[in-house]
């Protein structure tokens, strides 16, 4: 049985339905593109699995136009709580209330995989019904000059389907990667994890104050709590060799950490092994590996499945500019260089230095050397600085406990400025365009260029309104007390140019060529300065 994908033009194959298929396959869709997820399984993953969405995760979610659903279903937090196992007390928190100049969604949300895929797959559904296609399992593929074949099992018998692009999104043993030839290399933890659901009355009856999201360190019996929207979830290490929990021994461990309280209840459990293994090449031509495909993160600090997010915030954009003949094939290669580092080197690292924390082998305040903003930008990934000038600058990390000068590779804060109808956020500004701002007076007329290559746009911000006879008005943000210069840390006129997953691709001083500059720039981004 063949299937064309019932397009004029081949659609994008995403092999897994998890949460990174699923987010991805949503950015495909608001960009446009036609695209079908294969999951292998005959319905969704109703295992113990994660459980904690950070905010730059629900900034793609909200670029996709998915949130709203996801919100609903989750339970809003605005303090990461980090105790101290013994006393009890708290020995520090990260309060994502200091983000809120930086982000419309000032906090993170406990959401279990169990109900979020079936949110993600629902709103994908409206949005491109018949594209989640349960029961297809990929057995091989093979790459030709029209696109990639796919052989898939399915209930109905042998399936063959062309394909524009593949990604894999299929998990740590995934099919796709082993058909690539792709090695992986890393290490496994000798220990590995525990998550347990239960239900319990921590509100009424026991009431306990505990962070819903909180994290127990102690050098002999670490634990993790976190409070989902209807009970409760603790992870704690086990031993190498020791065998796995019964239902009773789990409840009297949670009663170790919580006291003694009436009609607690095991409803759920999952142990896993706990990895760092990252895959030698993330992409072959047509074929490309995201999430933990791509890079199996110990999921402490919610690194895991955020990481992963990280990847679908990066290419959808990559190859919707590609298929609308915006960009030449190199903009793809941009994906891998940037997203490889911030995986191996970046929520790697993080991670194991909150094992190291929760471990008491080191404090919290060595592992971040932060405070404050400088923490919750970290903790929430919106501190992420990608490689986007290629020279090797890149971060996961912020070291300063207030913000600082804007720089190349940074997420953009999500402020606001004001157009002829009302506000709009940076973040809105640019989700499906790249956007130059030019902090200029507006009252001097700057030659901004009214038209310019697809998928660039040009506008001046600027704390003096256009003048309505200045020509500007329809190019033209008002910006009360010079918000934005002042929170990139400039003083003079400046141009910043941003990317569609609102990163900053470049600033420099501001000049009366700047436009012209920009567009040029831009055509050296997409690769396709030397196309006229």
């Amino acid at each position: 049985m063949n299937d064309p994908g019932g397009t004029a033009g081949h659609p994008i194959a995403i092999v897994g339905g998890g949460p990174v298929g699923l987010i991805t396959a949503l950015g495909l869709a608001a960009y446009g593109l036609p695209v079908v997820v294969f999951e292998g399984d005959e319905s969704l993953s109703t295992d113990t699995k994660a459980g904690t969405v950070l905010t730059r995760t629900l900034e793609v979610l909200d670029r996709y136009g998915a949130l709203a659903p996801v919100l609903q279903a989750s339970l809003r937090i605005d303090e990461i709580g980090e105790l101290d196992r013994k006393s009890g007390l708290s020995t520090g928190s990260v309060l994502t209330s200091a983000l809120a100049a930086e982000t419309r969604f000032p906090f993170v949300i406990n959401i279990p995989q169990h109900d979020l895929e079936p949110v993600l797959a629902a709103e994908l559904e409206r949005r491109a019904p018949g594209a989640l296609r349960m029961g297809h399992r990929l057995e091989r593929f093979e790459q030709s000059a029209d696109g990639v074949v796919l052989h898939l099992s399915t209930p109905e018998g042998p399936l063959e389907f062309l394909a524009d692009r593949l990604l894999g999104c299929d998990g740590g043993r995934s099919t796709v990667r082993q058909q690539m030839g792709v090695e992986v290399t890393g290490h496994t933890l000798e220990q590995r994890y525990v998550l347990v659901d239960l239900t319990c009355d921590l509100d009424v009856e026991n009431p306990r104050d505990y962070p819903y999201l909180a994290y127990f360190g102690d050098a002999q019996e670490w634990m993790i709590l976190v409070r989902q929207p209807h009970c409760w979830r603790f992870l704690f290490p086990i031993n190498p060799g020791q065998a796995a929990p019964t239902r009773e021994e789990l409840r009297d461990k949670a009663h170790r950490f919580i006291g003694d309280v009436n009609d607690l209840e095991v409803i759920g459990t999952n142990i896993y092994s706990v990895h760092h293994r990252v895959a030698s090449s993330w992409r072959q031509d047509r074929v490309f590996l995201m999430g933990d495909a791509a890079h199996l993160i110990t999921p402490m600090w919610a690194l895991g499945l955020n990481t992963g997010v990280l990847d679908a915030s990066n290419l959808p954009w990559r190859l919707a500019w590609v298929a609308r003949g915006w960009a030449a094939q190199s903009l793809l290669d941009g994906y891998e260089r940037e997203q490889a580092p911030v995986a191996i080197n970046g929520s790697g690292e993080m991670a194991e230095a909150a094992r190291a924390v929760m471990d008491r082998r080191i404090n919290a305040t060595t592992a971040m050397a932060a405070g404050g903003w400088g923490d919750a930008m970290t903790r929430t990934l919106l501190g992420v600085r990608l490689d986007s000038d290629h020279v090797g600058d890149w971060s996961m990390v912020r070291t300063t406990q207030a913000p600082g000068a804007l720089r190349v590779g940074e997420r953009v804060p999500d402020l606001k400025v004001f157009g002829l109808r009302g506000p709009v956020h940076l973040h809105e500004l640019c989700r499906d365009s790249f956007v130059a701002l030019h902090l200029t007076d507006a009252r001097r007329r700057p030659p901004i260029l009214a038209e310019g290559p697809p998928g660039l746009q040009q506008f001046v911000v600027s704390r003096w309104d256009a003048p309505h006879d200045s020509g500007l008005r329809s190019r033209a943000f008002f910006d009360p007390g010079d918000t934005l210069r002042a929170r990139f840390g400039q003083t003079g006129d400046v141009v910043v140019l941003l990317r569609p997953d609102a990163h900053v691709a470049h600033l420099e001083p501001w000049t009366s060529e700047a436009g012209k500059r920009i567009e040029k720039l831009y055509l050296e981004l997409v690769g396709l300065s030397d196309e006229g």
